[in-house]
């Protein structure tokens, strides 16, 4: 049995609400509550990522806000899949919702998205079983990041604008040494919450589409600023800047070279979260193409 402070990130077994000069504690037990599975995309450049922090805009603060607003409850719990950094976007972010509500999904995802800013969007909205957990039930997790060929005027946001030519199948080259169990100890920074830097990659390959380039990668999980600094490492080899045979020391030798080379977050999306029975796809497309 789990108990755990309502709208927290943290386990706790108290929560409370104050009223005047009172406050009211009481025990909840969250696997007692209603469970959902929501789907969310958003527009990440206004937010410091997805997980609330003090003195930052979150898109879970904003999630927690809006919950507040429409079951006028400070007690429930809602935890995404994974912590997107600050400026990266999602298209197929998941969180799970614990609630006492007898609202059908369907309310929920009208009522919340009547709350949110225009920049957050509920998807989809499903019950779940009550222990479902959004990230320690997730099986893989993929993502994208856009590479703009040309000038944009329209998504500026949304990608990282390369203007040096770019060898695609040295990109490919080098992204081939990316996938197994490996120590990304170097294409990550020190995270307490993150005590493993091993990462299982099941698929890294970087797509022609054009006037738009996009790596697909798909892990298990992904450290903080893993993609960013994979991407970075690639658009340099891309650039004939850094040998494809090279990127195989990063996992054996110290060396600062992706964290110089980390991409900006603009071109990244949490693409889709990767349940049990659900089939991994390799397939992708740009989220916006031109």
């Amino acid at each position: 049995m789990t108990l755990r402070i309502a709208s927290s990130t943290k386990p706790s077994k108290v929560s409370f609400k104050k009223d005047n000069y009172f406050r009211t504690f009481a025990i909840i037990n969250l696997e007692q509550m209603a469970r959902f599975k929501l789907t969310i995309e958003y527009e990440g450049t206004r937010y410091n990522g997805w997980q609330i922090q003090k003195g930052g805009k979150t898109i879970q603060g904003a999630m927690l806000d809006a919950c507040r607003e429409l079951f006028k409850t400070e007690v429930l719990e809602i935890y995404g899949a994974g912590r997107t950094d600050g400026g990266v976007h999602a298209s197929g972010q998941v969180a799970h919702l614990a609630i006492d509500t007898d609202l059908l999904p369907l309310k929920i995802k009208y009522g919340l998205n009547d709350r949110l800013p225009p920049d957050i969007c509920i998807i989809n909205v499903e019950e779940a079983n009550n222990k479902f957990h959004a990230r320690h039930d997730a099986n893989a997790r993929s993502y994208i990041y856009q590479i703009s060929r040309r000038r944009t005027a329209f998504g500026k946001k949304y990608v990282w604008w390369i203007k040096d030519q770019l060898d695609l199948d040295l990109m490919n080259k080098a992204a081939a040494h990316f996938p197994g169990l490996k120590d990304y100890k170097y294409f990550s920074d020190e995270d307490a919450e993150q005590p493993s830097t091993k990462v299982e990659v099941l698929h890294a390959k970087v797509n022609d589409f054009g006037d738009m380039l996009v790596f697909h990668v798909v892990g298990s999980h992904f450290l903080w600023k893993q993609v960013r600094r994979m991407t970075g490492v690639l658009v340099e080899v891309g650039r004939g800047k850094l040998a494809p045979e090279e990127v195989a020391r990063f996992f054996k030798f110290k060396t600062d070279i992706p964290a110089k080379l980390t991409a900006p977050p603009s071109g990244l999306f949490l693409e889709k979260v990767y349940y049990k029975n659900e089939e991994i796809s390799y397939e992708t497309k740009p989220i916006i193409n031109f």
